[in-house]
């Protein structure tokens, strides 16, 4: 072992902040080292985080500093992951969704927003998060939007919700508009849920020139086709009315159990064209869009379950079964987003800082949600097809793995990827058995403040003999 304490990613703070403009180098500097201390360790509070109190104590000084805003601190990572997407050619989904936050416990910060049932207090975090289709890995977060719900005049009338800045489903465009648009040979693709169907966000996908897969939520007029004369029909109708083309494939599902399951779907496309609300309740031209709907649906679904069914927009162009196959598959990805939302609040314990000012908070979320998309990219790790043949060590500082491997094997020796992982969950309580469940958040995250604590007391006696032996 090493004779001093060790980071399991000992570049991870300057990698990600070390581009940081917030005035001083030494401010910047300090930016990197409270990145390095809070990767070492991710959950539980700031004073949990920063062990040392003169750590702590210069936290507490930069998170205050005018200059360190949420902004400022997200910047270097977002640079980071617009040149790792530009690094590579072909398709990348950029997966938006929002979470809330909650800071009810934070009751001297009077300026958060209503979450929640209207009884709790915090922000709506707009997350953007760069994933590359084939193997899932998330390159990092383009950008965050932290809203602060308020409430909404009475009686309000229909073009002054429009106009309102503040208003929530204004979010999805905001996001859009300040990304940059890809290089040649390049497909950035903006990937959503239900809550962004929205005309307002779809009208500006096409005219930022951007490509989306979107959830359908309701079932809208459409035309038939991208004629002119299209026939109109509903949109839901006409989706499931399709034949099924391209055979069956299997996806995976969320179980209602916190868990997954397979199933078997078939899948129907067409082109349609999008009309636009009889009432415009949001910013756009109001023309026809020419998109493309994908009806995908499960195939006798077990005793019990919810049979699943995703109605898919998608302005990327389908002119084949193999096409609609690939929009189906992006969409898929958008569970790794969920994921993220986890790693924020049970890995990272985002929900757990006890600041006592915004301008304090609000920074300390854009460092914590960027240690959250390495944490995540840790576990998915376990999950790749190469898990139990790649080396832990590409993932994971050689300490770690020669510490858990003397925990769990009694000896020091290599481990994959799958044996590290599943050894962590079992150090965090995990059993390992046939019929458990894949390792969750919080089991695997205990399990790696235990393997912390372990390789630094490793690392404090190895430092202890390196001592004695130079004093004999």
């Amino acid at each position: 072992m090493e004779a001093t304490p060790c980071s399991a990613f000992p570049n991870f703070g300057q990698e990600h902040f070390g581009s940081a403009a917030l005035g001083h180098k030494k401010r910047n500097a300090c930016l990197v080292r409270v990145a390095n201390a809070i990767m070492r360790h991710p959950g539980g509070t700031l004073p949990n985080k920063m062990q040392e109190p003169a750590d702590y104590k210069a936290t507490m000084r930069l998170a205050n500093r005018p200059e360190t805003t949420h902004a400022a601190v997200l910047q270097p990572h977002s640079d980071r992951t617009l040149a790792l997407m530009r690094q590579r050619p072909g398709v990348c989904l950029l997966l938006h969704d929002s979470t809330e936050l909650d800071f009810s416990g934070l009751r001297s910060i009077t300026t958060l927003g209503p979450i929640g049932n209207g009884h709790n207090r915090g922000y709506l975090c707009h997350n953007s998060l760069a994933v590359e289709p084939h193997s899932r890995t998330v390159l990092g977060l383009v950008g965050q939007i932290l809203h602060t719900r308020v409430a909404v005049p009475k009686g309000e009338g229909v073009k002054a919700k429009r106009e309102r800045a503040s208003r929530e489903s204004r979010l999805w465009t905001r996001a859009i508009e300040a990304l940059p648009k890809a290089g040649a040979g390049q497909l950035w693709v903006d990937i959503a849920d239900r809550g962004a169907d929205l005309f307002e966000f779809l009208a500006a996908e096409d005219k930022h020139d951007r490509h989306y897969v979107v959830r359908a939520n309701s079932s809208r007029t459409i035309g038939i086709g991208h004629e002119s004369d299209a026939k109109p029909a509903a949109l839901h109708a006409y989706a499931r009315s399709l034949s099924a083309v391209g055979g069956r494939r299997h996806v995976d599902v969320s179980d209602g159990h916190g868990g997954k399951r397979q199933a078997t779907v078939a899948m129907a496309f067409a082109a349609v064209q999008l009309q636009p609300p009889h009432v415009q309740r949001g910013l756009y031209e109001k023309r026809p869009l020419k998109v493309w709907v994908i009806r995908v649906w499960e195939i006798d679904p077990p005793a019990g379950a919810t049979a699943l069914e995703w109605i898919l927009l998608t302005n990327v162009a389908v002119a084949s079964a193999a096409d609609s196959w690939e929009r189906v598959r992006w969409y898929e990805c958008r569970w790794v987003v969920e994921e993220y939302h986890k790693a924020q609040k049970t890995g990272c314990g985002i929900e757990d800082m006890q600041f006592t000012t915004e301008q304090a908070l609000q920074p300390m979320i854009a460092l914590l949600t960027v240690v959250a998309t390495v944490l995540l990219n840790l576990r998915a790790a376990a999950r790749q097809a190469d898990a139990t043949t790649r080396a832990a060590e590409e993932v994971v500082h050689a300490d770690y793995v020669a510490v858990l491997s003397a925990w769990r094997y009694k000896e020091v020796r290599p481990l994959s990827v799958h044996e590290f992982f599943y050894a962590l969950a079992r150090l965090g309580g995990h059993q390992n058995r046939k019929c458990d469940k894949q390792p969750g958040w919080l089991v695997l995250w205990r399990g790696w403040m235990k393997l912390q604590s372990m390789v630094e007391g490793a690392a404090v006696i190895g430092a202890a003999k390196y001592k004695i032996r130079g004093q004999t």
